[in-house]
């Protein structure tokens, strides 16, 4: 035994046990969340000793002010084969308890947590958040399932679409909380990443703008075809005015149902992409610093491989940072894609300016409709130019989406 395992480190009588912001550890578990090893960090901050831990069910250290919800949300998404981040608050073997944020991923039989010390200012939200949940539980005898659509309720109102999505925000805000706690550069990977996450969301409303200018628009060429029936015969300018705009109307709406509108869309795939890419990225992150501190550790692990485990983690990283690459490409691809069409409807909006101007001008000679025919033909020239407006808005966006995809890359 060496001097360093018989060190014993002072802890609180009550309150938190101690757990510094650098620190990062991990346990591995089999599929049914025994834990099958760990590094000398969680063991420290649990404060059992190996024989306590080594073999014993994952559950050893739950905190019973922990929401059911949570752990249901947990094993929902793992036994799926995805990965999750959540907060935790933990209990050790002395009666301290201990918060972590806390990212899980499937790995070989079972699973892989990494957790670090949470210090962001979402932090005290959740926790409030947490204790609402609870106290639910309690009060309205809910089921673990009840419990976790509560808390997808939640996040909901706060304006998450999903548990994805504010796993993947408060990863990066705990990661930038940490850096600054430490007086570290800022992740620049990761500013990247929010960043186009910020310009996805954007996107979002922009094409939601430009849903609804076309559905304002929709009206106008039937008027036309009226004013157009009384002042010119068939094929005349006005008509064709209305029969393009008509035409326009409809082959836009058929793109929008395409690639705006749903789950599938192009648009929410940028979105969704972000996401995924912020959380992987920040995830691989954890992995490489988790597995830069096993390599340092000298302590004994209870009999543990520190090789092997060393291994796990170097696999695990180099497989994460590998997808969110690949997501990354993902992104840029989509938003090639929406730059491809946004320049399409431009040319189509640029070919009927001619025929708009044409019927300017025939309104200008007739004595009777030309100022409702002016009238509508000016408020066709007005969404025009706000269509327009979007249109270069969002070809901005994916060319800044773009741009960061290959800044993060290099």
């Amino acid at each position: 035994m060496t001097f360093t395992d018989r060190r014993i480190e002072p802890r609180p009588a009550n309150g938190e046990a101690p757990f510094a912001l650098d620190e990062i550890f991990f346990s591995r578990t089999d599929d049914r969340g025994v834990i099958k090893t760990g590094n000398d960090i969680f063991r420290r901050v649990s404060g059992f000793d190996w024989d306590s831990l080594l073999g014993a069910p994952h559950k050893i250290i739950r905190h019973p002010d922990m929401p059911r919800g949570v752990f249901q949300l947990f094993w929902d998404t793992i036994q799926n084969g995805e990965f999750i981040g959540a907060y935790v608050k933990n209990k050790a073997k002395d009666g301290l308890y201990y918060w972590v944020f806390a990212v899980v991923v499937p790995c070989e039989d079972g699973y892989l947590s990494v957790r670090i010390k949470p210090s962001s200012s979402l932090f005290a939200t959740v926790k409030q958040g947490y204790c609402d949940l609870l106290k639910a539980e309690q009060d309205d005898g809910l089921s673990p399932e009840e419990s976790r659509d509560n808390l997808l309720a939640w996040l909901a109102g706060m304006g998450f679409d999903s548990y994805r999505e504010f796993a993947a925000h408060a990863l990066s805000e705990e990661l930038e909380s940490r850096d600054a706690g430490l007086g570290s550069a800022p992740d620049m990977t990761i500013r990247g990443l929010r960043q186009k996450l910020k310009n996805s969301e954007v996107l979002v409303t922009e094409t939601k703008g430009l849903i609804d200018d076309f559905s304002a628009m929709r009206t106008i060429p039937h008027n036309l075809r009226v004013i157009a029936s009384r002042i010119e015969p068939a094929g005349g300018p006005v008509t064709v005015l209305s029969q393009n705009y008509g035409s326009m109307s409809r082959e836009m709406s058929t793109w929008f149902s395409t690639h705006v509108m749903g789950e599938d869309s192009n648009f929410a795939k940028i979105k969704d992409l972000v996401n995924q890419g912020l959380f992987v990225e920040g995830m691989a992150r954890i992995l490489t610093e988790c597995d830069g501190q096993l390599q340092r550790e000298r302590r004994s692990l209870g009999g543990i491989d520190l090789s092997a485990e060393q291994d796990i983690l170097s696999q695990l990283t180099q497989a994460q940072v590998a997808s969110a690459r690949m997501e990354l490409k993902e992104v840029d691809r989509e938003a090639e894609r929406i730059t491809r069409a946004c320049e399409t409807m431009r040319r189509q909006f640029l070919g009927l300016s001619s025929t708009r101007v044409l019927c300017k001008i025939e309104s200008a000679r007739l004595p009777r409709d030309g100022a409702t025919l002016s009238d509508i033909i000016d408020q066709l020239g007005s969404f025009q130019e706000r269509i327009s407006r979007r249109l270069d808005k969002i070809t901005h966006l994916c060319a800044e989406i773009r741009e960061l995809k290959q800044d993060i890359a290099a």
